[in-house]
Order: C-alpha cells, then sequence, then structure tokens
C-alpha cells in the first residue's frame, strides 16, 4: 500500500512515527516460541533441574566448567 500525503500535523506525524516504532519492536521482539508446548521429556529435565537447585544442589558458574573441562 503506498500513502501519499501532502499535508499532516504534528501530532498526527509523531502518531504514526509511534505506530511504527511499536510495530518494528513487536516484530523484532516477539518470542518465536509462543504458544508452543514442551516435548514432555524436555518438560521432565527442566522440573528435575529445579528440583535439584531447590534441594540445594551444586551450580557451576560458566568460568569454573571451562576451567574444569580445561577449555579456557
Amino acid at each position: 500500500m503506498t500513502l501519499t500525503m501532502t499535508r499532516i500535523t504534528i501530532e498526527e506525524l509523531k502518531a504514526l512515527i509511534s505506530k511504527t516504532v511499536k510495530e518494528a519492536l513487536l516484530e523484532t521482539l516477539r518470542d518465536p516460541d509462543m504458544g508452543l508446548e514442551l516435548r514432555p521429556e524436555f518438560e521432565s529435565r527442566l522440573r528435575e533441574s529445579r528440583a535439584y537447585v531447590e534441594g540445594g544442589g551444586e551450580l557451576i558458574p560458566l568460568d569454573e566448567m571451562l576451567h574444569r573441562l580445561d577449555m579456557e
């Protein structure tokens, strides 16, 4: 669609710019996984990981894991 404007108020221009920016941001930042379901085995693994951490399980920082694997 092509739109030609010859006269527009400052307020109309601001509204047009605001709408355009919002549309661009929504398109750029949208969640591509929204509405999708997790596979049961993945959901189960997430629950296990959460329970492990909540139960006091050790978390290893990335830099420590890289050191342990000699990947620094």
